[in-house]
């Protein structure tokens, strides 16, 4: 029956009778699963969750079309979403998957770059909160980006850090430091794609860079290029790529840390174990950094 009433939404979406004959189980990411549904011609990726979940896929597919719609990087174009039985499911365009080389790091370094230059004139943030993994992420507009990024960023993952019984002694120092953190950047407000790790980021086999999982909004470019240096870094040819059509603005080096940040709290609330002695320590350094 669920399967009959996702055929039947994509068939409504795209104006052509659609009717699974295969489903196969794919890798869906962390928090859901995956299915590469095909028909005789067409050929569809379906993530799951629980119908209660619904509202992060419709924040997902609004990232997708977001990003799509800049005609820069090559993402998943969405397809339709909705809830079946006691699923909510995302329909997305299938993409096949290749290895990546040299030009198409160098590509996709170039492209998220185009796509950094869409901007917003509501300021920072989006029009619908979205999820990091499976953290609430607050997208409230707001004007200026070191609040944005103290409240509803930093601010807000300390305070669930503390439900999670975290102790963040230089919490309070930290939050008070970072309108001087940012007394002489002013970034614009670009499209992030917000949750850019290598897990997130691929090649299709015609070596067209392609990145996915979204947690999309409006914010300093440059946090989406913290996050590709933390867990392990993209090739060195991503960041020749990138800086060739917009050069990242000096002082990166010192922020990027401060970005960062963001993430292992979200791992720390996710997660637990080590991330909060290393969360104290990314403080120490970025307190050091603003005597």
């Amino acid at each position: 029956m669920m399967w009959t009433e996702i055929d039947a939404n994509i068939t409504q979406v795209t104006g052509e009778k659609f009717q699974s004959s295969q489903r196969r189980s794919v890798g869906g990411g962390c928090i859901n699963q995956g299915y590469s549904v095909c028909d005789a011609q067409r050929t569809y990726f379906v993530k799951f969750n629980q119908a209660s979940q619904i509202a992060m896929f419709e924040a997902e597919a609004l990232g997708l079309q977001q990003m799509y719609q800049t005609a820069t990087i090559r993402v998943p174009k969405p397809i339709c979403w909705g809830t079946a039985a006691d699923s909510s499911y995302l329909v997305l365009e299938w993409l096949e998957m290749g290895s990546s080389n040299t030009k198409s790091w160098e590509d996709m370094g170039r492209k998220l770059a185009a796509m950094h230059k869409a901007t917003s004139n509501q300021g920072f943030g989006s029009n619908i909160n979205n999820t990091i993994g499976s953290t609430p992420q607050v997208n409230t507009w707001t004007a200026d980006w070191a609040e944005f990024y103290a409240k509803h960023r930093l601010g807000y993952q300390f305070q669930l850090g503390r439900r999670r019984r975290g102790d963040f002694p230089q919490e309070k120092k930290l939050l008070e430091a970072i309108p001087e953190l940012f007394a002489t950047h002013k970034p614009q407000p670009s499209l992030v794609h917000g949750d850019l790790w290598g897990g997130n980021a691929g090649c299709t086999v015609s070596g067209e860079p392609v990145i996915f999982d979204p947690a999309t909004y409006y914010g300093d470019r440059e946090v989406d290029i913290a996050m590709t240096e933390l867990f392990g870094g993209f090739s060195p040819a991503f960041y020749r790529g990138y800086n060739e059509v917009w050069r990242l603005d000096e002082g990166y080096e010192q922020r990027k840390t401060l970005y960062n940040l963001y993430h292992i709290l979200n791992h720390f609330n996710l997660f637990g174990g080590g991330y909060l002695s290393q969360a104290n320590r990314m403080i120490s350094q970025i307190l050091a950094i603003s005597r």
